[in-house]
C-alpha cells in the first residue's frame, strides 16, 4: 500500500480526483483490446484442418459442406457462448428481428452483438480521451465524469439496435408499398396458366428494381418450394419473416385455398382488388393528414412576418412620438 500511495497522489494531481479510476479503466480497455485479437488469431484444430484438406480432394463435397455449413464465420465460432442469447426463445426473437431488417446470414446476431460491444468500447475510449486529453486541465464532479465517459459507451452500445429497429421499419414500408403491385402480377401470372411456385418466381424477378427487399422475401419462398418443404409452413414463415398485416393476410387466404379446393385466381382476384382500394385508402389518409400537420408550420412562418408587417409602423409611429415628446 506504501508504494500505492505515490502512484496515487501523482495520478490524483495529474488527472484529477478520478485520476486512478480513468488509468485503471484505460488499461482493462487496453487488455480487451488485447485479449481479442490474440483469441481470434488462435491456431486452427488440427481435426478442422484435416477434415478440410479431406473435404477439398473429394469432388463435389465442398459444396456441400458450404451449404450445410450456410458460410458461418469460425473465428466467430469461438465466442459463440459470449455474442448469442444463451435463451431459446431471445435468440429466436433476435433473429426474426434481423431477417425483418434484411440480415439473413446465419451469423447476423454474433455480428449484432459483435458491434454493440465494439462500439460500447469505442465510446468508453473515447470519452475518456476528451476527459483526459481535450479537457485535462478542467475539474469534473462525479456525475459529469460519469455522463462524458459512460455516455458515449451507452451511445455506442444501443446505436445498432437503433439502426436494427430503423431498418425494420423502413423495410416494412418498403414491403407494403410493393405489395398490391406483386398481387397484380401474380394473378396475371396465374390466370395465364402459371402455377403459384412458377409464378411467385416470375413475380420476384419483376420486383427486382422497383422493390428489391418484396423480391428477397418471394426469392426465399421460391427457394424453400424448390427444396421440397411443405407449402403452408413456407407461407407462415414469409408472413411471419415480413411482418406486415398485409402479408399476413395474403398468407391466410392462400393456405385456406389450398385447404378447401377453391380457385387461386378468384382469391388473388378478391384480395388485389382489396389490397388495391386500401392502398388507395392510405394515400387519402395521408393527404388528410397533411392541412393538420403544416397548419403549425403555416402559422410559425406566416404570423410574425405579418405582424411585422401590420404593427411595424404603428410602433415606430409611437415610438418617434415618444421622442419628441420627451424633448
Amino acid at each position: 500500500m506504501e508504494l500505492l500511495d505515490p502512484i496515487n497522489t501523482f495520478l490524483t494531481d495529474q488527472l484529477g480526483e478520478f485520476g486512478p479510476l480513468i488509468v485503471v479503466g484505460c488499461l482493462g480497455l487496453f487488455m480487451i483490446l488485447l485479449v481479442i485479437p490474440l483469441m481470434l488469431n488462435q491456431p486452427e484444430d488440427p481435426m478442422k484442418k484435416l477434415q478440410r484438406s479431406l473435404n477439398e480432394t473429394s469432388k463435389g463435397k465442398p459444396q456441400k459442406e458450404r451449404l450445410r455449413q450456410g458460410g458461418r464465420n469460425e473465428q466467430l465460432q469461438k465466442f459463440a457462448t459470449f455474442l448469442e442469447p444463451q435463451d431459446e426463445k431471445q435468440l429466436t426473437k433476435m433473429q426474426l428481428t434481423l431477417r425483418q431488417a434484411g440480415y439473413q446470414s446465419k451469423d447476423a446476431v454474433r455480428f449484432f452483438h459483435f458491434a454493440q460491444f465494439i462500439l460500447g468500447i469505442v465510446g468508453l475510449i473515447l470519452g475518456v480521451i476528451y476527459v483526459t486529453v481535450i479537457k485535462a486541465g478542467q475539474e469534473f464532479d462525479s456525475q459529469q465524469m460519469v455522463m462524458y465517459i459512460v455516455g458515449p459507451g451507452g451511445v455506442g452500445y444501443y446505436l445498432p439496435k437503433y439502426w436494427i429497429t430503423r431498418r425494420v421499419e423502413e423495410r416494412k414500408e418498403a414491403i407494403t408499398r410493393g405489395f398490391p403491385d406483386s398481387l397484380d402480377m401474380m394473378l396475371v401470372c396465374v390466370e395465364a396458366g402459371q402455377s403459384l411456385d412458377q409464378s411467385i418466381v416470375r413475380v420476384a424477378r419483376e420486383l427486382r428494381a422497383s422493390y428489391p427487399a418484396l423480391a428477397d422475401e418471394f426469392d426465399v419462398v421460391a427457394y424453400e418450394m424448390k427444396a421440397g418443404k411443405d407449402k403452408s409452413s413456407v407461407l407462415r414463415d414469409f408472413g411471419e419473416r415480413c411482418g406486415v398485416q398485409d402479408v399476413s393476410s395474403f398468407v391466410t387466404v392462400l393456405i385456406q385455398s389450398a385447404t378447401f379446393g377453391t380457385s387461386i385466381a378468384e382469391a388473388l382476384r378478391v384480395f388485389a382488388s382489396e389490397m388495391r382500394d386500401k392502398r388507395v385508402m392510405r394515400a387519402e389518409e395521408a393527404a388528410n393528414k397533411l392541412p393538420t400537420k403544416m397548419t403549425l408550420a403555416t402559422m410559425g412562418l406566416t404570423v410574425p412576418p405579418l405582424l411585422i408587417i401590420l404593427v411595424g409602423p404603428s410602433a415606430n409611429g409611437i415610438a418617434n412620438l415618444g421622442a419628441m415628446g420627451n424633448r
